[in-house]
């Protein structure tokens, strides 16, 4: 094999796993829950955080927080106001 010849197969492979990164694997539910959560709050840069959320809260009660925080137009930072909002009855306790 030659030079140009692997340079052609690494460049195909590459496309290839660049073509799979497009694709969206979603496999469970809170996954799913989680992803919308991200897209409602505009801050899909962290949607593994709120899919670990979405996996271990309630998402009912995830889902209308984001609902509530994505409503209201004086929220600058959804991501951050929402985290926030989350951690407030935890420190009360």
């Amino acid at each position: 094999m030659t030079y140009n010849e692997k340079m052609a197969s690494v460049s195909k492979y590459i496309k290839t796993l660049q073509g799979r990164a497009a694709k969206s694997r979603v496999y469970r539910k809170f996954q799913l829950d989680g992803l919308e959560i991200a897209q409602m709050l505009d801050d899909e840069k962290h949607k593994s955080l709120y899919i670990k959320l979405a996996k271990t809260n309630s998402t009912q009660r995830l889902r209308e927080l984001a609902r509530s925080i994505a409503e209201n137009p004086g929220v600058k930072n959804r991501g951050a106001y929402f985290m926030a909002c989350l951690q407030e009855p935890k420190k009360r306790k």
